[in-house]
């Protein structure tokens, strides 16, 4: 889990607030027109660009300014017209990576009440790594702190932004749900219900396929049960129950759960770059939809807290302690109780921000992974031998399983450089760093774009090639040049403030793709690139349709 946009806030530091926000720059700065051209300098597209290496320092051997960096335009609101009229948010990435081909490394941008320093480089992002401090900021999720204000909610750790509070309760979840020892403990919970999902698209595919009995195939979009997988195995980790998602018929409870998530994802956008409050004042439609949305993630946790405490009142009762009952693991929800470190407001805040954040967000990835596995039949076929391997030598035991088969973490590696479901990675650096040659206050808001990142030449070998072998030697063959220190895989962030639900989310995909390669070949009718459109989060325009074979 973890929702990234493209904007970022007022850079603090020596220079003036005006030129940082309208763009003012001297005579040698450039400027990008909404085609993607510069309206002064030279350049044109991708031909004419320098490098998209370090820029070296200019004839006079100076850092150059602040003012100076490229950047798309010196009014916010025009291009916040331009964005809305040329459809450009469901295409960020693409205009990401195609400003990018147009002015090399590094460049600024201004939409709405939002500005931004852009970065592609995984020298430049380790460089910002360096200066964001103990206490990480990230931009904030405006229409989201909004309605926790305005419904006098607690703020869980991807919200909060007090420094130390913030770290004193990321120190407690991450030992819930980063440490080997509960990852250990919750990977049967994700396994059962990766094995239960197997069972009914065998059960599905023998019904309605077609084909010999026994060797049966079905042609079908997956993604619907993808999203009821997600929530389902979400679910038995966090609540420590499970909500029967693979029925015949889903309850209407959990449905209305996905609805929401799916509602709060697709209007978050827009909000972004208007002022929440004053829509919340207004009573504006789009506010009213996204906080009823947000409204119905919320009383879902509540139902499962009260449970959770009847739960751990029982036991307390019987004196047995809730986390585990005998020797099973009954949930992150009930841990965090037991323990007492966190308020229920707190507890609540951050359950919720998992459920909701760890649904769309593992569900759209699987998609990706299980169409480029099927139309890359030799990529399928050596991941499915290395599965087979490694499951018949682990005796049942997930984790074994998965550290005897690295082609599976290799592929959804390969599936975030080439799809990441948040399209950037941002920081506020606590000192006055240099990017590229240029100069960037402290405070600035800075972002790395993953999309142009992971589909660039100048850090990948043969980008456009989907090849989880690539992640597979120390060396990570297939990276480029200086890019070899890392910081090429970033879909889940970096540091401190990486995502807190990633064991959760990595472990979930990988158990799920093992037992699906287990029990099927994957095909799919055309082998064309997906189109993909950017909400909150990278998706395909339309869901792919995969042909499950019985093997």
């Amino acid at each position: 889990m973890y929702i990234r946009v493209t904007v970022c806030v007022r850079a603090q530091g020596t220079c003036g607030s005006r030129n940082l926000l309208c763009g003012v720059a001297p005579q040698r700065a450039h400027c990008v027109t909404a085609a993607g051209t510069l309206a002064r300098g030279r350049l044109e597209g991708r031909q004419g660009t320098e490098s998209t290496g370090v820029r070296k320092r200019g004839v006079d051997g100076r850092v150059q300014s602040f003012e100076e960096i490229p950047h798309t335009g010196r009014s916010g609101w025009v291009n916040l017209v331009k964005f809305w009229r040329e459809d450009r948010f469901r295409h960020l990435h693409m205009h990401m990576e195609k400003t990018f081909n147009a002015v090399g490394p590094i460049y600024r941008e201004h939409v709405g009440t939002q500005s931004s320093v852009n970065i592609m480089l995984p020298s430049d992002i380790a460089e910002l790594f360096r200066s964001e401090g103990l206490h990480p900021r990230r931009m904030t999720l405006q229409p989201w702190a909004t309605h926790r204000e305005s419904r006098n909610h607690s703020k869980g750790v991807f919200l909060k932004s007090n420094g130390e509070e913030w770290r004193a309760d990321r120190l407690i979840l991450n030992r819930e749900v980063m440490m080997s020892t509960p990852v250990k403990r919750f990977l049967p919970l994700l396994d059962e219900v990766a094995m239960d999902f197997c069972r009914m698209l065998q059960a599905r595919v023998e019904k309605d396929g077609r084909g010999e009995e026994g060797k049966r195939s079905l042609t079908m979009d997956p993604s619907p049960d993808l999203f009821r997988f997600a929530l389902e195995a979400s679910c038995h980790v966090i609540y420590g129950e499970r909500i029967g998602l693979f029925s015949s018929s889903p309850s209407l409870e959990s449905q209305k759960f996905i609805w929401a998530v799916e509602r709060m994802l697709a209007t978050t956008p827009p909000l972004l770059y208007l002022p929440p409050r004053l829509l919340l004042r207004i009573g504006a439609p789009l506010w009213t939809e996204h906080a009823n949305a947000w409204d119905h993630i919320f009383s879902h946790a509540e139902a499962r807290i009260q449970k959770g405490y009847q739960r751990l009142s029982s036991s307390k009762a019987r004196g047995a302690g809730a986390g585990a009952v005998g020797c099973q693991y009954t949930g992150v929800l009930d841990q965090l109780m037991e323990k007492g470190q966190l308020s229920l407001d707190l507890i609540k805040a951050n359950v919720t921000e998992l459920m909701a954040g760890g649904v769309d967000t593992t569900a759209v990835p699987l998609q990706f992974a299980l169409f480029e596995l099927g139309r890359n039949k030799e990529v399928q076929e050596r991941v499915r031998q290395q599965v087979r391997a490694s499951w018949a030598q682990a005796g049942g035991d997930p984790q074994k399983a998965l550290k005897g088969a690295p082609l599976l973490k290799g592929t959804m590696k390969e599936i975030l450089r080439l799809y990441p479901v948040g399209t950037t990675v941002q920081r506020y650096p606590i000192k006055d760093i240099v990017l590229q040659n240029y100069h960037i206050p402290a405070g600035t808001m800075v972002q790395a774009c993953l999309y142009p990142l992971g589909r660039s030449a100048e850090v990948f070998e043969d980008p456009q090639r989907f090849d989880p072998g690539r992640w597979g030697s120390s060396k990570e063959e297939g990276q480029r040049g200086e890019t070899a220190g890392g910081f090429r895989s970033l879909a889940f962030g970096f540091g401190a403030r990486q995502c807190v639900g990633r064991r959760i989310a990595e472990n979930e995909m990988q158990l799920l793709l093992m037992h699906i390669l287990l029990s099927f070949h994957l095909s799919v009718s055309s082998s064309e690139d997906i189109k993909t459109t950017c909400t909150l989060i990278l998706q395909p325009e339309t869901p792919p349709r995969i042909t499950f074979s019985k093997l």
